[in-house]
């Protein structure tokens, strides 16, 4: 029996991929003096790999990166004003409306009228809470979690302090990498809802034979399939 259902932010609940992709083709335009775009696209993202560790993730370690890769390609020659322009569009993102996703709402607000509902998602705290305060969201959740990565140990932590355990409980996420995959390692039912775009970083191999591994093209059919799994 299913008894509390996780849900990750970023591209399943609302629009996030998509800012980071505009900030993104602004970054190669205006570093196109140095290498053409698909070289540019390919550098940057070697140093989000890179910097992961030190930054973790969301806005403030992509402009970091960014900052970081307009300096290496230019050797150093990279001006002040182009800086400048990657901190704006930095701050273009943080600021940007919250746009909740189509399902997204019914989804949450159906689900917690018979389940702990709970939120799980990575990035910056400041930027993460905004968000879940601007998307209205925020009075369904029986909890929050705000993780600097996704780990099978996240998700036992998580559903030990807000449900009943992984056992049974569900996550629900637009990754495979971080949604799907951790939380069947740890036990528990994981449904992926895959986004119109995502990050090279969130990629993996898709669980088919899996058990409690699920997809749906769209939040519209969550409460139905949690309701036939809990029966």
């Amino acid at each position: 029996m299913l008894t509390t259902i996780g849900f990750d932010a970023d591209d399943t609940l609302w629009a996030n991929e998509t800012h980071f992709r505009d900030a993104q083709a602004r970054f190669e335009s205006l570093l196109a003096d140095y290498a053409p775009a698909d070289d540019l696209h390919d550098r940057l993202l070697a140093t989000e790999r890179r910097n992961i560790g030190h930054y973790g993730f969301g806005v403030k370690s992509f402009v970091l990166s960014m900052i970081e890769t307009a300096i290496e390609v230019s050797g150093g020659r990279v001006q002040a004003s182009v800086i400048s322009e990657l901190m704006a569009a930095g701050r273009e993102i943080l600021t940007a409306p919250t746009e909740l996703l189509p399902h997204a709402e019914a989804a949450v607000r159906t689900l917690s009228q018979s389940h702990r509902v709970i939120l799980i998602t990575k990035g910056d705290l400041m930027h993460q809470e905004r968000k879940l305060a601007d998307s209205g969201l925020g009075n369904f959740f029986h909890g929050v979690e705000i993780v600097s990565n996704k780990t099978p140990d996240t998700y036992l932590r998580a559903f030990a302090r807000h449900g009943s355990g992984t056992g049974q409980g569900m996550m629900v996420g637009n990754s495979l990498k971080s949604d799907v995959w951790p939380m069947l390692q740890a036990g528990g039912f994981a449904v992926h809802v895959p986004a119109a775009v995502i990050w090279a970083m969130e990629a993996a191999e898709e669980p088919k034979d899996h058990p409690r591994y699920r997809q749906l093209s769209t939040l519209s059919g969550l409460p139905g399939l949690v309701a036939a799994i809990s029966t």
